[in-house]
């Protein structure tokens, strides 16, 4: 072998090694996340916007489902049994982190597993409903967005005077857990001063809500606030339709009543937490623990009126809160 000959056999041996080096790489990994709606189904609009900012800023962030991330989702419906089947579901698939949607889903995710980082968003009461140690240091398996604080809830019998200034007596749908005794009490504390005599009544399933409350509805000067902890999302048409028939002045937690026909609501843009959460998805995957994560609350709150609703009522909405709303449906 000359010596140009061999110049060119060890250039073509140089050239080599990095392809043969590339082929010897490991590929990335393709990763799960697992997403457990809770009270929500998939044709829902309400769904559809959350989980849609959920993909979108997974995406922003370089996690392309069905490229190194593969998004698998489980729908519970409210119901207790069928979230703790979704839940076992998620985790068997292999999730290396959930997102959970409102705190049914964060509890039957956490009875199935207590290793497996969970991301809720829309969570009222991270540390009354025993989710988290502090919200500064979560110390275990899940943290993540909540979706009102205790002393906004006020802000519902206020607004519900402004626009209904006749009203006297209020009935509040709740659910009877830490966090609804939370928003309770704090709509208690201006009720007073507001002339509103409050009356609870347990927002579990359609017909409970439809005799309690047609049975509030017999006397005079009536309005209704539907808090946003344990009131299932899946009840929103028959509360709708009770207020409607009822002539109730009514606010609401989430933008979808008003969309649907309801007079008011004020309460957390309900996309932006999931949006949010992608964040804590992304940090997650790439090595830190939920348990380091401060669960974070709310900054944007909106305000939306329906003015059909309002003039079909016979209320005159004031200028002000016109002025003030995030939006007005006409």
């Amino acid at each position: 072998m000359n010596r140009r000959q061999l110049i060119t056999l060890l250039a073509g041996t140089a050239a080599a090694w990095p392809l043969a080096a590339r082929a010897q790489q490991p590929r990335e990994r393709m990763r799960r996340v697992g997403v457990l709606v809770g009270g929500l189904t998939a044709d829902d609009p309400e769904w559809q916007a959350r989980g849609n900012a959920f993909v979108q800023g997974l995406a922003q962030l370089g996690w392309i489902d069905g490229r190194n991330v593969r998004i698998d989702t489980r729908y519970g419906l409210g119901d207790a049994e069928r979230q703790r089947t979704s839940a076992a579901e998620l985790i068997a698939l292999g999730a290396d982190v959930v997102l959970a949607g409102g705190a049914p889903a964060v509890t039957a995710l956490q009875m199935t597993t207590r290793t497996v980082p969970i991301v809720f968003a829309n969570v009222v009461d991270p540390i009354g409903n025993g989710f988290v140690s502090s919200l500064a240091r979560p110390g275990r398996n899940a943290t993540g967005f909540m979706s009102i604080e205790f002393a906004l809830s006020s802000k519902w019998l206020e607004l519900l005077k402004q626009v209904a200034p006749g009203v006297t007596r209020v009935a509040v749908i709740r659910a009877n857990n830490a966090a609804n005794i939370g928003q309770f009490g704090a709509i208690q504390a201006v009720a007073p001063s507001l002339g509103v005599e409050l009356t609870p009544l347990l927002g579990i399933d359609a017909g409970d809500i439809e005799r309690d409350l047609t049975a509030f509805a017999r006397g005079s000067n009536e309005g209704l606030i539907v808090s946003s902890a344990g009131t299932p999302q899946s009840l929103r048409a028959v509360i709708l339709k009770l207020a409607t028939g009822h002539r109730l002045p009514a606010v609401y937690p989430f933008r979808g009543f008003v969309a649907e026909g309801g007079l008011m609501s004020y309460g957390v843009d309900q996309a932006e937490p999931y949006r949010l959460a992608a964040g804590y998805v992304d940090r997650i995957l790439k090595g830190e623990k939920p348990a380091d994560l401060p669960v974070q609350a709310p900054t944007k709150y909106e305000l939306v009126i329906n003015l059909k609703t309002a003039k079909a009522l016979g209320l005159t909405v004031p200028p002000t809160l016109l002025v003030a709303a995030d939006e007005v449906i006409e």
